[in-house]
């Protein structure tokens, strides 16, 4: 039995077509994957910490190699909860609509807890940096209000799926799989329910075989 976390970066709820089509895929993967499990984290009901003070210290006290005070540990122990949380999954599922060109500040600033030294990543001068989640795949679905698609002037400005696939990418990921749902907004109504209806049904293709 795998464990899925579905991650929702939208706070749009029933309005969001990222969340329409990462929807989709979850219940075409519950039909064909009935024993796994699937857990929930909506990333604007979830109680994140903030990244600063004695957590910021505490991180750089690990990478100086020292050790934490006793104030750090208690603060540092947030974080390892959140990412133990996260590496606790075999598989995931992101929902997330691009925001300024990037991804909401909510699924970033999850992201920066989850990037941690000798959690996510680690260094040496040998190897340089190596992510070390591997061997778990990851689904997105991708919302746009405009269109970008790669080759077009607008492509420049793409830093949402760009950025995932890094930051990901550094984690230790290399299973992607996505659908991209764009323009939402400057095709009009018709065109949004046109791309959404399409970005279901490919959400449906791909559920199968995660």
């Amino acid at each position: 039995m795998s464990k899925v976390l579905y991650i929702k970066a939208s706070p749009r709820g029933n309005r969001s077509a990222s969340i329409a089509v990462a929807d989709a895929f979850i219940a075409e993967y519950r039909k064909t994957h009935p024993d796994d499990e699937v857990e929930v984290l909506d990333l604007f009901a979830a109680d994140l910490p903030s990244f600063d003070g004695l957590k910021l210290q505490a991180k750089y006290t690990i990478m100086q190699g020292k050790q934490h005070t006793e104030e750090e540990r208690q603060a540092w122990r947030e974080v390892e909860d959140i990412i133990e949380h996260f590496k606790s999954a075999d598989k995931y599922v992101l929902a997330t609509p691009m925001w300024n060109f990037g991804i909401p500040y909510r699924l970033k600033q999850y992201i920066d807890v989850l990037v941690q030294p000798g959690y996510a990543f680690t260094y040496s001068p040998e190897e340089g940096y190596k992510g070390t989640i591997t061997g778990r795949p990851l689904f997105c679905a991708f919302a746009r209000g405009g269109a970008y698609e790669e080759g077009s002037p607008a492509a420049a400005y793409e830093m949402q799926k760009k950025y995932i696939e890094v930051i990901f990418g550094f984690m230790g990921f290399t299973d992607f799989r996505s659908v991209v749902v764009e323009p939402t907004l400057e095709g009009g109504e018709a065109s949004a329910k046109q791309v959404r209806e399409r970005g279901i049904e490919r959400a449906r293709q791909l559920a199968a075989a995660f």
